[in-house]
């Protein structure tokens, strides 16, 4: 019979989304993975969710000044059916951090989100394009301070070193003369904040304000606009490289960081040769490499290779607690856990963003990371419990530790232990002997047990791993 092995769905669901329920699982189980790949890469063909019913309960999101953006974004991480669509999203935030704290602007600060969404899978071209025209960028990185006969350097050197190619692929004259070529790329200025609160700016090119003269950049000459300049960037090997680099970072396993790029080679350079490929013999922009990607064996191998990161730490334990399916209150006690963590979504440290893989975890985060998951499957009527009761008697009246174990595993997303770890959980479980879930009693003691073990996994130091 067709399908496709349950942990390798769990392991695609986790990296080209945020996890997926139990339910969601058995029900790709199914389907041949290619195709579940494939539905993936067209996030188009799936209900976007409804923002309106979110704006209805949380009143927060209907301000244009507010800063709850974060919350509403999570949100549509747990509840969409475009996993890929929201993955993306947040990778380009990654890839281009832009921090809300500097502007002041959030209205600004959440249209460049939705221009990542829109663009989620969009080519390479068209990303920077738009990001060059991005408002919040440009106040970001002062490139409405980059004037001609004036230019400031940052967004050039920005694009290139961090956005695009990588040190070591251009010259300081190419830095100088990319500048040159987005002089005049600035923004409209925004309604002030009173009365009316703040409003998103628009992009704004001033033609007297460009330096039309010859410009030499990556060894072309011409009279170059930023268009020019973005279209001889996505040429380069290097940007294929530097790309396809920080998609098997983010999706496949835990690279060093950025700055260290230019003296330490890929982990696996026949994996970055397949995916620049793929970018080159691209018709279907970033679709065409994601489609390499997650259909390679280096991708199918490499579970649980990654330390998620607090966004997918949070989301993907939500998913597996069942909670947050609708509008609650408190919605931006999620957006304050991944700031915790030490991922405050918008608020990226530095223009180079996130420090990634371990990185993420040090004492103090480690405890916030393992406080939150195991406060997430505290309820002993969630959506987990239910599921692991229902699992387990369907296999007969009682249930044996090593039977209890196996199902919370199952259930937190086919987390993968150590035998050290399983014998440790198992052996736990064995000192209460086994459920007996035909006894209405000891009802309230099994789902209190199953909820232990829940919170036992994702205490866990393997939960931590993708």
């Amino acid at each position: 019979m067709p399908g496709t092995d349950r942990e390798l769905v769990a392991h695609l669901m986790r990296r080209a989304g945020f996890g997926a329920t139990q339910y969601e699982i058995d029900s790709l189980m199914s389907r041949e993975y290619e195709d579940i790949v494939e539905d993936l890469l067209h996030p188009e063909e799936f209900p976007e969710p409804e923002e309106d019913v979110a704006r209805r309960y949380w009143i927060s999101l209907n301000n244009p000044d507010g800063p709850n953006y974060p919350a509403y974004w999570i949100y549509r991480m747990v509840n969409t059916r475009r996993p890929l669509e929201e993955k993306m999203t947040l990778f380009w935030h990654h890839l281009f951090p832009t921090s809300a704290g500097k502007s002041s602007d959030p209205p600004s600060s959440n249209v460049q989100i939705e221009t990542f969404r829109r663009n989620a899978l969009s080519d390479f071209e068209t990303i920077l394009l738009d990001l060059a025209r991005d408002p919040a960028m440009i106040y970001f990185l002062d490139n409405c301070e980059n004037h001609n006969g004036e230019p400031n350097e940052n967004w050039g050197r920005e694009l290139l070193e961090l956005f695009s190619m990588g040190v070591g692929n251009y010259t300081e004259d190419d830095i100088k003369n990319a500048s040159r070529a987005f002089t005049g790329w600035t923004f409209t200025q925004p309604i002030p904040l009173d009365p009316y609160a703040r409003y998103p700016s628009e992009f704004l090119y001033l033609e007297g304000d460009h330096d039309d003269s010859e410009k030499t950049f990556l060894g072309e000459t011409g009279r170059f606009n930023g268009e020019d300049i973005i279209a001889i960037i996505v040429k380069q090997p290097a940007t294929a490289r530097f790309l396809c680099r920080h998609l098997y970072n983010f999706f496949v396993a835990d690279e060093p960081q950025v700055p260290a790029w230019n003296n330490v080679p890929p982990q696996d350079p026949e994996a970055i040769d397949m995916l620049a490929k793929a970018y080159f013999e691209s018709s279907d922009g970033m679709r065409s490499i994601l489609r390499v990607l997650f259909n390679s064996e280096f991708f199918k191998n490499s579970s649980f290779k990654k330390v998620k990161s607090p966004t997918e730490l949070v989301v993907g334990t939500v998913k597996v607690a069942g909670s947050m399916r609708f509008p609650e209150p408190g919605h931006t006690g999620m957006m304050a856990a991944t700031a915790a963590m030490g991922q405050g979504l918008q608020l990226p440290p530095t223009v180079e963003g996130w420090h990634t893989g371990k990185e993420w975890i040090d004492s103090g985060t480690l405890t916030e990371r393992v406080n939150f998951a195991v406060n997430q499957l505290s309820d002993t009527s969630g959506a987990s419990v239910k599921r692991v009761i229902e699992d387990l008697s369907a296999m007969g009246g009682a249930a044996s530790p090593d039977q209890l174990v196996e199902a919370c595993l199952i259930a937190t997303g086919c987390t993968n232990v150590s035998a050290e770890t399983r014998k440790a959980f198992v052996d736990h479980a064995a000192s209460e002997g086994d459920l007996h879930l035909d006894s209405e009693s000891e009802a309230e003691a099994n789902a209190s047990r199953i909820a232990s073990m829940l919170q036992s996994v994702v205490s866990s130091i393997e939960y931590q791993f993708a």
